[in-house]
């Protein structure tokens, strides 16, 4: 079986995206998506780390991360994916009865990988913000970009609050 390998050696930019679990849609509800950005931008501060950008949508999440040390993405994922799947879970149970009926106690909110993009120039970096901001568009949820309130697109347009602070990478 082919291992699949997390290059943090160099100090760049990571486009991160990982799913729900079977790729259910668990963020479909506002206040799942909020959860994701609140432990976002709380794992963020604690390790140091910017967001350059990054779009909720209803079954998987997109991030363009930057840490200012090698060797951090790794235990920022864990922590980042395991505190937000115990928020969502609790929120699942207590709020919205039908997501909860319909999952085992024992499944997992993500999907058990996340996958990784070192993004080494201003180019890829465009292009990696292009893509994940035009999902919610090419998904069907939003006629433009902006329109889409979980996702950094707004800040990058019109400088809007989208719930922490973007960091772009010059």
């Amino acid at each position: 079986m082919h291992e699949r390998k997390i290059y943090d050696s160099e100090r760049y930019a990571h486009f991160v995206t990982f799913s729900c679990y079977k790729r259910r849609r668990l963020l479909e509800d506002n206040e799942s998506k909020k959860i994701v950005i609140k432990i976002l931008d709380s794992q963020l501060k604690l390790q140091n780390g910017k967001c350059v950008g990054y779009v909720i949508m209803p079954d998987h999440v997109h991030a363009v991360i930057w840490f200012s040390q090698n060797g951090q993405l790794i235990r920022f994922m864990q922590q980042w994916k395991r505190m937000s799947s115990r928020e969502i879970k609790y929120h699942l149970r207590m709020r919205l009865r039908r997501y909860h009926e319909e999952i085992s106690e024992d499944d997992p909110v993500w999907q058990a990988k996340y996958y990784d993009f070192n993004i080494s120039s201003q180019e890829k970096l465009i292009e990696k913000l292009k893509y994940m901001h035009g999902n919610p568009v090419n998904s069907g949820l939003v006629l433009r970009e902006c329109d889409w309130r979980y996702s950094s697109a707004r800040w990058y347009e019109r400088r809007e609050d989208v719930g922490l602070t973007i960091n772009p990478i010059d």
